[in-house]
């Protein structure tokens, strides 16, 4: 067996997974109690010290991707490498604090039986100790450290996903003691996703629909509701309304656990940020590698291409940014790509440009052009596979269309 297979394979990457548990709050609370009379042991000792916090580093170098061995899915983990936070060191000391501070609340939050989002976090802290916490960044990554640290899951610490995400189209949602919501026929905003996994984790879902379609802006998202696409093409639309939050990526996780032989498509930009979000829906990040294997999905790009450039006018493109930039050096780097990603994103950063809003000129058309054929009443008829088929003949008119169109203006 070749090294790089054997090194990607599932059983020599369990070998090295560090992951984050899914935990009572009574265990979280043990785990809490414990790391404090660690703490005071040392520091009561007859040689007295402060001792550090042993973390799983969430950098890159400690990273990898686990391969599934009987299904397409792939996730990041995170190995056994520990790094520490330590009030000894200067640049370290307002972390470990932090650390501290962010283990007091939760444990206060579990005592209580509540939940709380990591913004409500914020404004208690900053409340509580405004010389430490000033910004959400802080409190985010003190969260990530203490998962790190207990290694178990954001949600066992009683910290709520604050979800931006809603989910429309071919599906039924029943929440226990609730009423029945039928995601075909609610408003163009969609079903609002809750944070609460536990809720999210509950709900019992039907579908006849043979596609998921994730989408990266809200725009997209409530033109295609508005257009009702969903009964053109029998499809589920989820969006987070950009970076993907758990709750979002726990919904479509579970989605695709229920229904297995749904395709995964994700209509996304051509740029880094663009990429960037796919990677996170299909692998998870290192930030939260820990958990990440709990929401990965086979997730299929959907969307323009470097061989798309040629056709698509000028005044849709934009310069990338300098946090273009950063983010597709980081992509690079990682270890997520793939080979046709990577040229992709290497075509982005040759050219310093990227598309923001021709996706939006496609579907519309798209959607023009499948209305035709579905107002005769034919669409029971019509099998999902043919569906898709007519959808990128339909693309592949519209990209002819719209460079004639182009160069009539011209």
């Amino acid at each position: 067996m070749e090294p790089n297979l054997l090194e990607s394979s599932l059983f020599y990457a369990d070998q090295r997974l560090c992951s984050a548990e899914i935990l009572p709050p009574s265990q979280v609370r043990a785990r809490i109690e414990v790391a404090v009379l660690n703490f005071l042991k040392n520091l009561t000792a007859s040689n007295p010290t402060i001792s550090n916090l042993p973390l799983i580093s969430r950098k890159y170098d400690n990273s990898g991707l686990r391969h599934g061995l009987l299904s397409d899915v792939s996730s990041v983990f995170l190995s056994h490498s520990v790094c520490a936070r330590s009030l000894m060191r200067a640049n370290n000391a307002k972390a470990f604090v932090r650390v501290w501070m962010v283990m007091a609340m939760c444990f206060r939050i579990l005592v209580q039986g509540k939940l709380a989002t990591q913004r409500e976090l914020f404004y208690k802290l900053l409340c509580d100790a405004p010389e430490y916490f000033r910004s959400q960044r802080q409190v985010n990554r003190a969260v990530q450290d203490v998962v790190a640290l207990l290694r178990c899951t954001r949600h066992s610490l009683g910290i709520m996903a604050s979800s931006r995400g809603a989910v429309i189209g071919r599906m039924v949602l029943e929440e226990p003691g609730e009423q029945i919501v039928d995601c075909s026929v609610i408003g163009n905003a969609g079903y609002a996703i809750t944070g609460d996994l536990c809720t999210l984790s509950k709900l019992v879902l039907h579908s006849d629909a043979r596609y998921i379609i994730i989408i990266e802006k809200d725009a997209i998202f409530q033109r295609l509701a508005e257009d009702h696409f969903f009964n053109q093409i029998p499809c589920i639309l989820i969006t987070s309304k950009g970076y993907p939050d758990i709750a979002t990526r726990f919904l479509l996780h579970r989605i695709s656990q229920t229904f297995p032989d749904m395709t995964i498509l994700a209509l996304m930009d051509w740029n880094p940020a663009g990429l960037a979000i796919l990677c996170t829906y299909k692998f998870g990040s290192v930030t939260t590698g820990l958990e990440s294997y709990r929401y990965a999905c086979n997730v299929k790009w959907l969307g323009l291409r470097a061989d798309d450039l040629q056709i698509i006018p000028q005044q849709v493109m934009m310069q990338l940014k300098p946090h273009d930039i950063k983010t597709a050096k980081s992509l690079m780097s990682s270890k997520l790509l793939q080979e046709r990603y990577q040229a992709e994103l290497s075509l982005m950063q040759r050219r310093l440009y990227r598309l923001i809003t021709f996706n939006v000129i496609l579907l519309h058309e798209i959607r023009e052009k499948s209305s035709k054929v579905h107002r005769s009443g034919k669409r029971n008829a019509v099998s999902g596979k043919r569906a898709m088929r007519r959808l990128v003949r339909a693309h592949a008119r519209t990209r002819r269309e719209t460079s004639a169109n182009c160069c009539e203006r011209k």
